[in-house]
């Protein structure tokens, strides 16, 4: 069964709830210059003439036919057959950057020991029938796991 983390920006307000909670949970230390695997923003734009404010938030989009995969020359990114989630292992990871390059999202960053990391959907929680830990915080239910459709 594969699974998607899906955004419903009309209930999010950008409080970074999720955010905190993804850096809880893969004890990414920002204050020691760690990049967190997920970010919430507010955007101003507008629309029909008139100005208005949107709220978003954003991590690894797990694609499909994920380029990164490809990208790595030492085959850290992988499709877990299980959940379907782009994982990373980056024990022969080599810092090359090369999988954050070809991401169209950004979403692999270099971690505090010179290796690439990123979102890995909370890939163990979710085979033990645990949300994300962005998903369970979202106060609005901006960010739901359901199951990907077999088209």
């Amino acid at each position: 069964m594969s699974y998607k983390i899906s955004f419903y920006p009309e209930r999010c307000v950008a409080c970074g709830a999720c955010a905190v909670a993804c850096m809880d949970q893969n004890d990414i230390q920002v204050q020691d210059g760690a990049q967190p695997f997920r970010r919430s923003y507010q955007i101003d734009y507008h629309a029909d003439g008139n100005p208005h404010i949107g709220y978003f938030s954003a991590a690894c989009e797990h694609c499909d036919d994920a380029p990164c995969i490809d990208a790595c020359p030492s085959n850290c990114i992988s499709k877990d057959a299980e959940t379907g989630f782009t994982v990373y292992d980056n024990t022969n990871c080599i810092g090359c950057r090369s999988c954050s390059m070809a991401c169209p999202h950004g979403a692999p960053v270099m971690d505090l020991n010179g290796k690439m990391s990123k979102c890995d959907g909370c890939n163990e929680r979710v085979k033990v029938g645990l949300s994300p830990a962005c998903v369970a915080v979202c106060p609005f239910d901006a960010l739901k796991l359901e199951e990907e459709n077999a088209d």
